[in-house]
């Protein structure tokens, strides 16, 4: 009897271990450099306070196949702060999920971003990672993102807590496999803004010359890319990614555009 039971807890062992590993290839994770929370190079955070350094410097992503739901996690080089009561543990960052998921997609991007994605890595779905309500976040994706819109996912509640940005959608929302280790991934960081441009999706403008609730080091035209943050890979350097040119008319010549990300 004594060895029976002990056989037994020994299958049982190396079957949750087993579960485990299985359980883990479902989970992908990636690491960004720190100190790069500079869009192409040059941009210069807010003046006011609320905007403190590497608040928008991202420095890992992870993506967990957990049961139904996939769960979502970015984590910023600043520890999070709630100044304006947004309620969620954070409220200046705004973190936009592109997947690709599977084969055709996108390569336009919600307005007020100005970036594009090249041929070959177009997205399927965009998971949105914002302090403000989903019912917000989905207007705006309505009224502003056209037929984008479809592709939005946001997740019920989003929180932040520490460093770390969290948030959980259901599997069936994103299609494909469901294998998210064998996905591909961009990471956008932008700021929450609760007073966006009439056209622009809850996203802050990057302008020549910084301000109190404005970016710096771009240009006051609408032709530099309102990034501020991306994830990097060994072929996609943000540098190259975030580059741009500007006609002397404020329009774009050369748009910044975005490659996927994958393990």
């Amino acid at each position: 009897m004594k060895t029976s039971l002990r056989s037994n807890a020994a299958s049982w062992a190396v079957a949750a271990a087993f579960g485990l590993g299985c359980a883990a290839a479902h989970a992908v994770e990636f690491t960004d450099p720190r100190g790069d929370d500079k869009g192409p190079g040059t941009y210069i955070y807010p003046t006011d306070g609320v905007y403190k350094a590497g608040s928008f410097d991202l420095t890992k992503f992870t993506a967990t196949k957990s049961g139904n739901s996939v769960d979502f996690s970015a984590e910023m080089a600043a520890g999070l702060e709630d100044p304006w009561g947004m309620g969620g543990g954070f409220a200046v960052q705004m973190i936009f999920v592109f997947i690709k998921t599977g084969p055709g997609g996108n390569t336009a991007t919600p307005p007020g971003l100005n970036v594009q994605f090249a041929a070959g890595h177009e997205w399927n779905k965009l998971v949105i990672l914002s302090p403000q309500k989903k019912s917000r976040v989905l207007g705006e994706a309505e009224a502003k993102a056209g037929a984008l819109a479809k592709d939005i996912v946001v997740p019920n509640l989003t929180r932040g807590r520490g460093r770390v940005i969290t948030g959980s959608v259901p599997l069936e929302e994103l299609g494909g496999d469901g294998n998210v280790d064998g996905w591909s991934y961009q990471v956008v960081v932008q700021s929450n803004e609760g007073f966006p441009a009439a056209g622009d999706f809850l996203t802050r403008k990057v302008n020549e010359y910084e301000g109190q609730h404005r970016f710096g080091g771009g240009n006051d035209g609408d032709c530099d890319p309102h990034v501020i943050d991306v994830l990097e890979g060994p072929d996609a350097k943000q540098a190259d990614m975030l580059a741009y040119t500007c006609g002397p008319d404020g329009k774009s010549v050369k748009m910044a555009t975005l490659k996927m990300i994958k393990k």
